[in-house]
């Protein structure tokens, strides 16, 4: 489970913003992309099941959301490094947040560091089923 290292989602945004900012190219960020999905916490073999499986992403990408002290927690992991790192920057502004905060809480960062013009429509139509599933499990909660 990714514990939040920012107070609050806005903080998370920004500080994604900043750090995406020091790289010159896109050869960068995907590779800083991949070093961020390294970071992802260990997800139990046990997990990775069709009934945690995220539909619409090309890859296979499994997401568990875990609810305790009012706020929701998200432990996900994939089989691509791209989209590990995708998951990360996800799970780093929403994870560990109450489902009112997650809600009113748009993914700016996807637009700030580029990643809606360079992200493959496949990896782009899965990243948004990725936010699509959080805010959804915020809304039911």
């Amino acid at each position: 489970m990714l514990l939040p290292t920012e107070a609050n989602a806005a903080e998370a945004q920004e500080a994604i913003v900043e750090e995406f900012a020091f790289f010159g190219d896109w050869s960068e960020r995907y590779q800083y992309l991949i070093d961020l999905g390294k970071r992802l916490p260990d997800f139990p073999e046990a997990w990775k099941t069709e009934a945690n499986r995220l539909q619409g992403c090309q890859s296979n990408v499994w997401i568990v959301p875990h609810r305790q002290d009012g706020k929701l927690y998200f432990s996900a992991a994939s089989d691509s490094s791209i989209v590990s790192g995708l998951v990360y920057l996800a799970l780093r502004v929403y994870s560990g947040r109450t489902a009112e905060q997650i809600r009113a809480t748009p993914a700016d960062f996807v637009q700030a560091i580029g990643l809606s013009k360079h992200l493959s429509p496949t990896r782009s139509n899965g990243f948004s089923a990725l936010l699509a599933f959080i805010q959804k499990t915020a809304e039911s909660a």
